[in-house]
């Protein structure tokens, strides 16, 4: 009953503050416009939409983890912890209402996340082993620097995950919703119970609820730049501070991290900067142009998500080893079926064009 209450409180809570900040929005101005006739835009809005959610869900999570401070630290955690989350969230915050505001350069953006992260290795989370999937583990203490190095790479690339995934209504607030619900149900378990981070993870889920009444299409306010950074980054953080329950994060937002790693690496093969150019190949984008629609085109997200972040529960070390293989080889799949289609397609036009001719 105690974790309903929490899922109630954020969801009634986020949804309050959703309203509020949605009308400060418009009366500043802060709003994201459709890129009418520009090609390689990656927006697919027709209309303006206001920016900010982000806040809403900022504001509600750390209140009610705040009010229930005494309950999250009450294992192995200390306030410092808490006030290194804490900091790192405001600082992205900061600097996505900056970014919605003055539409900052990619090298300014990237400031915030990594101060963020600084904010939370100061405050003293680190990584001390990392399991082995085929026995024992990989003990981290012997290298100081190593922890910082995998903490800042780790929330880097789920917060750049969930920011650049954040092209359709509802689909990053619904994966992180999911990915929290799943990190609740897994320290749940009586192998894994920890009281304190399932409290923090299902706040998460109720937060995400409640935002995704006003962000599912059609969408009245989006999540904006801090609001799709922040997602990643509790996620990240929760992944962590759970005693390295990152094989669980990546089940979950396994799909959309490998399609940020193909964009970046297609991105570089043009030549492009993959921080810089937009363009509309995201597998949610191509899922669209088949003509799917938003809402379809989310759910089959969260399918996976679900799926694959469920069978964690059920799984050991070994198992999510190759669960995660299993993704990989889905991606895979996906990437090839999309190229054929492109080859496809381009056949299809160049027999047209020549018979114009």
């Amino acid at each position: 009953m105690f974790y309903l209450s929490i899922f109630i409180s954020a969801f009634a809570l986020t949804a309050l503050l959703t309203t509020l900040v949605k009308r400060v929005a418009l009366l500043a101005g802060i709003v994201d416009n459709p890129d009418k006739g520009q090609t390689g835009s990656r927006k697919i809005h027709t209309e303006a939409i206001p920016l900010l959610g982000g806040l809403a869900i900022f504001a509600s999570y750390f209140i009610i983890l705040f009010l229930n401070s005494e309950r999250f630290l009450a294992g192995e955690l200390r306030l410092s912890h808490l006030l290194g989350f804490f900091a790192g969230a405001v600082l992205i915050m900061v600097g996505g209402y900056l970014d919605d505001k003055y539409n900052l350069k990619s090298w300014q953006q990237i400031i915030f996340p990594l101060l963020a992260i600084v904010a939370v290795i100061l405050g003293g989370v680190e990584i001390l082993k990392i399991t082995n999937p085929f026995g024992s583990y990989f003990n981290l203490s012997l290298m100081a620097f190593f922890s910082p190095l995998l903490i800042g790479l780790w929330l880097l690339g789920m917060m750049y995950t969930t920011k650049l995934l954040d092209g359709v209504d509802g689909l990053v607030t619904g994966v992180s919703g999911i990915g929290g619900l799943v990190i609740f149900l897994f320290t749940m378990s009586m192998r894994y119970y920890q009281s304190d981070i399932a409290l923090a993870a299902i706040l998460l889920a109720g937060t995400c609820a409640g935002f995704l009444i006003f962000n599912w299409h059609p969408a009245k306010i989006f999540l904006g730049e801090g609001g799709s950074l922040l997602l990643g980054y509790i996620l990240g953080v929760l992944a962590i501070i759970s005693g390295g329950k990152i094989a669980i994060a990546l089940l979950v937002m396994g799909i959309p991290i490998l399609d940020v790693a193909w964009t970046i690496i297609r991105r570089l093969l043009m030549g492009r900067n993959p921080f810089k150019f937009a363009d509309q190949k995201h597998l949610h984008h191509r899922l669209l142009a088949l003509g799917i629609g938003q809402r379809r085109t989310v759910l089959v997200f969260y399918v996976l998500s679900l799926s694959f972040g469920l069978s964690g529960l059920f799984l050991q070390s070994r198992g999510k080893f190759w669960a995660l293989v299993v993704l990989v080889v889905v991606m895979m799949l996906l990437v090839i079926g999309f190229w054929w289609l492109d080859r496809r397609q381009s056949a299809r036009v160049k027999i047209r064009n020549n018979a114009g001719l």
